[in-house]
C-alpha cells in the first residue's frame, strides 16, 4: 500500500535505506528535520530591490464631474507647492547643518591644518580630509581651506591631495544621515540607506585603491601638472558665483552667518575671536600724510574699517560658538527631519499610479538594444550638470535619497548619478583656484585638477565594467542590514565617519610599522572572508565541507542578532523604530545554514 501512494503522490522524502537519518527526510506534516532546508522555487521569490508599484485608488479623472476636476486641479497645484516650499527648507536646513558644524569643529578643523609635519603622512592627510569635512560639513569648505593653504605656500600640491581625498569621503556623510529620515518604514529605509551609502562606498572604494598608486607613482600629480603648464591662466572674476545660495541666502543670512575665512585664518596660525561674521562689508580708507619729528612726511596705510555690519538673530546673543552651534544644530535636525517627513509623504502622494510609473519610467529608462551599456554615462552627465547648477554634490545626493527610498529612483540609477555628481562637484574648486591671483593661481588649479581626476580615475576603475560595480552590491548590503537593525545606521555613521578615521590616524601618528602590522592582517582577513563568499555563492562544490557555510563560527561572529538583542535591552526599548520589528523573518539560532551543490 505503502508504494502504491508513492506512486500517485509527491514522495514525502528521497527512498534511502537511512530512512529518518536521510538529511533530506521530510516528515508527515511538510517539515524538514535534520537541518535540511526545503528549496523555495525560483517563481516564488521576490526581490527586495524591485521599485514598488502604488495602486491608485482615486477616481479617474475622465470619470469625475467639473467640480471634481477643480478640486483635484486645485489640490496637486497645492501639494507641489507644499513640495516645492518643504525641498526649499530642507536646503536650508543643510545650510544651518554646515553652519552648526561650522561653529561645533571649525576651530578645531582649522587648528589641525595647522600641523603640517602630521599633514605629510597621506593617510593621516586622508583621515584629516574626512574629519575636517565631516566637521564643517562641506567638502567645499574643507577644500577651499586646503587650496588657500597651497596658494599661499603653507603646504605643496603633493601634501595636499591626500587630503582633497579625505574630502570626498567626508562629503558623503549628508545623504547618509538624510536617509535616517526614512526609518520608520523598513523598505523605504532600505532602498534610502543603500542610496545614500552608495556614494560613500564608491569613495572609500576609490581611496584605497588610487592612494596607494598616487604615493608610489604620483600620477595625479604629475597628469595635473602637465596640464596646467599647457594652459594659458588668467584670473577668472565670476569664479566664486553661487548659484543656489543665491535662493537660500536671503532666509538663511537672516538667521546666522559664518565667515568662512575665519577658518583659513586660525589654519594660518592667525587669532579669531569668533567664527560668525560680524562685518558684511568693509573698506580700506584713503591713506594719510603723516609728518614725523623730523618735518618729513609720508603716507600712512590705514586698516580695513566696517562699512556694513551683519545682522542676524544669532548675534549678540551672548552663547558664544558653541551655544549658539549647539542650539543651531538642534534647529537644523529637527527641521531637516521635519522636511524629510513632509517631502516624503507629499512624493507619495503625487507620485501614484499612473504619474510614478511615467516618471519611474524616464528615469530608469535603458537605451534600446546595445546602446543600454551607454544609458549611465547620459545619468552621470545629468548628475554632473545637477550638481554644477546648484554647486553642492551634498545637496544633490541628499535631494535624490528620499526618490530612491519611495522607489522612483533604483539604486542601480541612483550610483551613475552620484558619480556625476562627484565630477560635477570638482568644479567649484576649479573656479575658485580661477579667481586666485594670476601669480598663485597654478598651484591651487593644479590642486583643483587632481581632484578631477582622481574621480575620474575612480569611475574608470569601477563602473565601465558592470563586474567591477561592487559598490551597489555593498549598498544593498549595508540597506538590508539597516532595514533588519534600525540601530546599524547609527553605528555605521558613528564608526564610518568619525571612529575609524580617528584610528586610523592615531595608528599613522604611530609610524608605517605600527600601522601595517594593525591594518595589513585586518585587510588580509577581509580579502579571505570576500573570497571564500564569492566561492560560496558560485562554486560552493570547490570549497571543503566546513567552509561551504558559516556554521562553524559562533554566532557572534556571523550575525548582529546577538548584538540586536543587547541594544533591544539597553538602547531600543524607548525608540521602536531601532529595534527589530515584529514583521522582520530571520532565521532562527538553531537553523543550519545549507548551500545548494
Amino acid at each position: 500500500m505503502k508504494s502504491d501512494s508513492y506512486s500517485t503522490e509527491t514522495p514525502p522524502y528521497t527512498v534511502k535505506g537511512d530512512g529518518i537519518h536521510n538529511p533530506t527526510f521530510v516528515n508527515d506534516n511538510g517539515e524538514a528535520e535534520r537541518g535540511y532546508v526545503k528549496p523555495t522555487a525560483k517563481a516564488e521569490e521576490v526581490d527586495p530591490w524591485e521599485l514598488p508599484e502604488l495602486q491608485d485608488t482615486s477616481k479617474p479623472f475622465k470619470e469625475m464631474n467639473s467640480n471634481e476636476k477643480v478640486v483635484f486641479v486645485l489640490w496637486v497645484i497645492l501639494r507641489i507647492l507644499l513640495f516645492l516650499s518643504f525641498l526649499y527648507l530642507f536646503i536650508c536646513s543643510l545650510d544651518f547643518l554646515s553652519s552648526a558644524f561650522r561653529l561645533l569643529g571649525g576651530k578645531a578643523a582649522g587648528e589641525v591644518f595647522r600641523n603640517n609635519d602630521i599633514l605629510r603622512n597621506p593617510v593621516a592627510g586622508v583621515m584629516i580630509g574626512v574629519l575636517a569635512t565631516v566637521l564643517v560639513q562641506s567638502s567645499s569648505t574643507s577644500t577651499s581651506i586646503v587650496v588657500a593653504m597651497v596658494g599661499s605656500g603653507l603646504l605643496d600640491v603633493k601634501t595636499a591631495i591626500p587630503i582633497v581625498m579625505g574630502a570626498n569621503i567626508g562629503t558623503s556623510v549628508t545623504n547618509t544621515i538624510v536617509a535616517m529620515g526614512q526609518i520608520t518604514n523598513r523598505d523605504d529605509f532600505r532602498r534610502a540607506f543603500a542610496g545614500a551609502t552608495v556614494h560613500d562606498m564608491f569613495n572609500w572604494t576609490s581611496v584605497i585603491i588610487l592612494l596607494p598608486i598616487e604615493v608610489i607613482s604620483g600620477y595625479l600629480f604629475r597628469l595635473s601638472g602637465a596640464i596646467v603648464d599647457s594652459l594659458h591662466l588668467e584670473k577668472y572674476k565670476d569664479g566664486k558665483q553661487d548659484l543656489l545660495k543665491a535662493i537660500t541666502k536671503p532666509f538663511t543670512t537672516r538667521i546666522v552667518q559664518v565667515d568662512s575665512k575665519a577658518i583659513q585664518k586660525i589654519a594660518h596660525n592667525e587669532d579669531v575671536d569668533t567664527l560668525l561674521k560680524l562685518c558684511c562689508k568693509s573698506a580700506t580708507p584713503d591713506p594719510v600724510n603723516v609728518t614725523d619729528a623730523n618735518g618729513t612726511w609720508y603716507l600712512e596705510e590705514q586698516n580695513k574699517l566696517c562699512v556694513t555690519p551683519c545682522e542676524f538673530i544669532f548675534k549678540d546673543v551672548g552663547l558664544g560658538d558653541t551655544g549658539i552651534g549647539a542650539i543651531l544644530l538642534v534647529i537644523a535636525l529637527i527641521l531637516l527631519c521635519v522636511c524629510l517627513f513632509a517631502i516624503v509623504k507629499l512624493l507619495n502622494s503625487l507620485l501614484k499610479g499612473n504619474i510614478r510609473k511615467i516618471i519611474k519610467k524616464i528615469i530608469n529608462a535603458q537605451f534600446p538594444g546595445k546602446c543600454a551599456y551607454f544609458t549611465g554615462y547620459l545619468a552621470m552627465a545629468v548628475g554632473c550638470g545637477l550638481t554644477i547648477l546648484v554647486q553642492s554634490s551634498s545637496i544633490f545626493t541628499s535631494a535624490m535619497t528620499p526618490l530612491v527610498g519611495v522607489g522612483v529612483i533604483s539604486i542601480e540609477r541612483m550610483y551613475p548619478l552620484t558619480l556625476g555628481s562627484n565630477i560635477g562637484t570638482t568644479t567649484t574648486g576649479i573656479l575658485a583656484a580661477l579667481a586666485q591671483d594670476a601669480d598663485k593661481i597654478r598651484e591651487p588649479l593644479q590642486l583643483a585638477f587632481c581632484h578631477l581626476f582622481f574621480n575620474i580615475s575612480g569611475i574608470a576603475l569601477l563602473y565601465p565594467i558592470p563586474f567591477t560595480r561592487f559598490p551597489i552590491a555593498l549598498a544593498k548590503f549595508l540597506g538590508t542590514e539597516t532595514s533588519k537593525y534600525r540601530w546599524f545606521a547609527v553605528l555605521y555613521l558613528v564608526f564610518m565617519f568619525f571612529l575609524l578615521p580617528l584610528i586610523v590616524f592615531g595608528l599613522s601618528l604611530a609610524g608605517w610599522k605600527v600601522m601595517a602590522g594593525v591594518l595589513i592582517p585586518i585587510a588580509a582577513i577581509i580579502i579571505v572572508v570576500c573570497i571564500i563568499k564569492i566561492i560560496q555563492r558560485k562554486k560552493p562544490g570547490i570549497l571543503p565541507k566546513v567552509l561551504r557555510n558559516w556554521k562553524f563560527l559562533p554566532l557572534v561572529c556571523r550575525s548582529l542578532r546577538p548584538v540586536n538583542r543587547v541594544m533591544q535591552v539597553c538602547v531600543c526599548k524607548s525608540c521602536p523604530c531601532c529595534a527589530e520589528t515584529t514583521d522582520a523573518k530571520f532565521p532562527s539560532d538553531t537553523e543550519v545554514e545549507t548551500t545548494r551543490i
